[in-house]
């Protein structure tokens, strides 16, 4: 029998652009998080496990928030935290930032097992990319094949202000590549981007894009752990605060090695997040609508 998959959601962020701990905000009538939402379709989706990687400062209101789960899905904490660092190296004065969602993952690397799937604790997927991810995991067993749910552009978008994307280059349905790109956002109806805050680049509502929500096997972890030491003496020279370990920086390190093949999902999912504290009313709306659909129960957690 195949392993259940285990979830890892990103939480270690205190959400700065939102004001406060975005993981926590309800989004609906019972109190539910986007977090609560996430964690309901990964289990009807057939995941066995959730680990969550958040700071230690805010573990007691993560316990409080989980608890409802327990009975569903085996639940584990990991804390990302800055002085968390390979043996050799120090956290650099006046360095605050975390690392990095690759440095994130690796954090978690003794408490998962088989394939697992990553997230960030605020954005709302779909059930449907979970399912997704799902079956790619029950069909196919070599270590080296990895997935990632792609999103349409147009519905990865928010109305108040810029996100970040990572652009996807694809050939026959796998990955060759993504570019980060930082600053996309509709300006007079059109989306765009922009390096300099002036001059923007159209880019197609059907262009598809990261949304962190990648699938991978323990092989993974191992090359985390390599290739974390190798980053942080290429980079802390050059940008001591500043610098970070990003999964798609790895992934496409390893797809242009030759050393893992990565296949894009894709969904019909419509993607929802409270990048801005403007974008909940409407997070907020959008799961009263499907609530109304039959999407889901009234108590996600009896």
């Amino acid at each position: 029998m195949t392993k259940k998959p285990t979830l890892v959601v990103m939480a270690a962020g205190m959400g700065s652009r939102f004001g406060g701990l975005k993981q926590m905000t309800p989004v609906d009538e019972q109190g539910y998080s986007i977090i609560h939402y996430s964690l309901y379709d990964a289990w009807r989706a057939g995941f066995g496990k959730v680990v969550f990687i958040i700071k230690e400062a805010i573990r007691e209101e993560f316990q409080k928030i989980t608890a409802c789960v327990k009975p569903y899905l085996e639940v584990e904490y990991v804390y990302q935290e800055t002085d968390k660092l390979p043996e050799g190296f120090s956290v650099p004065e006046g360095r605050a930032k975390p690392w990095g969602t690759g440095h994130a993952v690796l954090c978690a690397k003794d408490a998962i097992q088989g394939p697992f799937a990553v997230i960030n604790a605020d954005d709302f997927y779909g059930y449907g990319a979970y399912k997704t991810i799902a079956d790619f995991f029950a069909a196919e067993d070599d270590p080296r094949a990895y997935a990632m749910v792609g999103y349409l552009l147009k519905n990865a978008m928010t109305d108040n202000g810029s996100v970040a994307r990572g652009v996807c280059e694809i050939e026959n349905g796998y990955l060759t590549g993504v570019t980060e790109r930082t600053r996309i956002e509709k300006v007079n109806g059109q989306i765009g981007f922009t390096e300099d805050g002036e001059t923007y680049t159209p880019l197609s509502g059907d262009t598809i894009v990261s949304m962190n929500f990648f699938g991978y096997r323990p092989g993974f972890l191992e090359e985390l752990e390599a290739r974390f030491p190798k980053f942080l003496e290429e980079n802390l020279p050059k940008n001591p605060t500043k610098c970070e370990f990003y999964l798609p920086m790895v992934t496409n390190a390893l797809i242009h090695e030759g050393l893992c093949s990565l296949r894009v999902l894709s969904t019909d999912e419509s993607w929802y997040g409270v990048t801005y504290r403007e974008d909940l009313p409407g997070v907020q709306a959008a799961i009263a609508k499907m609530h109304q659909e039959g999407k889901y129960p009234q108590v996600l957690f009896p």
